[in-house]
């Protein structure tokens, strides 16, 4: 069992070599990615030891135990503890998504429900906001598209994180949240008190690292100046500042007004369109990889309804994972982590099952 760690604990030592080496800290991106590796490996190297020890202790109170009776007492929960440790193991042995450990890029867009959607996408954003904060991740608007009523018709945010372990990624957390939000509430335009239901949808991509990973030629950019507006279409900009880049061989168009400088909003654009060839691509690679590599959460249709907000029942429901909580109230101040655990344990137990539970 778990023949696979003797070959990534010698590549976790391969990798603590390397971080000795201090030619390793002058080339910023590879070091990013060993710190990245080692950081993951750490963690099965430590639950390994961890099971190690558990089944050697097991055995030796079962030696013992025919001689004092206080070996065999302690025999149940050695073995309680020796299943919880090959448990543990066996799940950090799933094969990881590679882009847990990065950053992401977060667009969030009004739905059906007119103006109540785009109250619910700046509420949505407040959650996301208040959620990365708890996590100690950053985060930077990049573009937003006010509505008269002070929602957003279409807001996209940046959010970094701190840890290189993949396992406290922002990707690792937020890669799940993708696709239709569902609210159903009073809304504030609403005078007869009639609940209504509309929609946000949410898109999630990873952030590319390092310019050069997606590999972009100026020939196949089409870039287009234009004046930046406010709510309802007033100009709010005397010069072209706003940017509208167009990515020929995809057909992916990302707008960027945000700033008041041409050359800011172009480099914003330039890194969310990064992000969405990336996203295009790993795309891509899921739809041909087996069914063990492929989430069974983090589905590709960003049509699908992952979750409805019911506000008079003070009810959040994740459709996926069968999750259903009473806090709305709490998870709108962003409290998040056991809806997005619940589907960080979905997932792992599709690909266990998929793998046939052999680690």
């Amino acid at each position: 069992m778990f023949e696979s760690v003797a070959t990534l604990q010698a590549e976790h030592d391969d990798l603590q070599r390397q971080l000795s080496d201090p030619e390793l800290h002058g080339d910023p991106a590879r070091s990013k990615r060993v710190n990245r590796r080692y950081a993951e490996l750490s963690r099965i190297v430590a639950a390994h030891t961890a099971w190690q020890q558990s089944v050697d202790d097991l055995e030796a109170a079962r030696e013992l135990a025919s001689e004092d009776q206080a070996f065999a007492d302690e025999v149940p929960a050695l073995e309680a503890t020796v299943a919880e440790n090959e448990e543990r193991l066996r799940r950090l042995l799933i094969p990881r998504d590679p882009d847990d450990a990065r950053d992401v890029i977060m667009e969030i867009k009004a739905g059906e429900g007119g103006a109540e959607s785009m109250l619910f996408a700046a509420d949505l954003l407040r959650m996301y906001l208040h959620y990365a904060e708890s996590k100690g991740w950053k985060t930077e608007l990049l573009e937003r598209t006010e509505s008269d009523l002070g929602g957003y018709k279409d807001v996209q945010i940046a959010v970094k994180g701190r840890s290189t372990d993949p396992a406290e990624g922002v990707w690792a957390h937020l890669k799940y949240e993708g696709g239709v939000h569902r609210v159903q509430r009073v809304p504030a335009t609403e005078s007869q008190g009639r609940i209504h239901t509309s929609a946000a949808g949410v898109l999630v991509f990873p952030e590319v690292d390092e310019p050069e990973e997606v590999e972009i030629s100026p020939n196949d950019l089409k870039i287009d100046v234009f004046r930046s507006s406010g709510p309802g279409g007033q100009s709010v900009n005397t010069t072209d500042s706003a940017v509208r880049i167009t990515h020929l061989p995809t057909g992916i168009v990302v707008s960027m007004q945000n700033e008041k400088s041409q050359l800011q909003n172009r480099e914003a654009g330039m890194r969310v369109l990064r992000a969405r060839i990336l996203a295009k691509q790993q795309e891509e690679l899921d739809a041909e990889a087996s069914a063990a590599r492929r989430s069974q959460i983090r589905t590709v249709d960003r049509s699908e309804r992952i979750r409805t907000y019911n506000f008079p029942e003070n009810r959040i429901a994740d459709h996926r994972t069968g999750y259903k909580a009473y806090n709305l109230d709490q998870v709108m101040d962003g409290a998040l982590e056991p809806i997005i655990q619940s589907a960080i344990t979905a997932d792992e137990e599709s690909r266990l099952a998929a793998l046939g539970g052999d680690a």
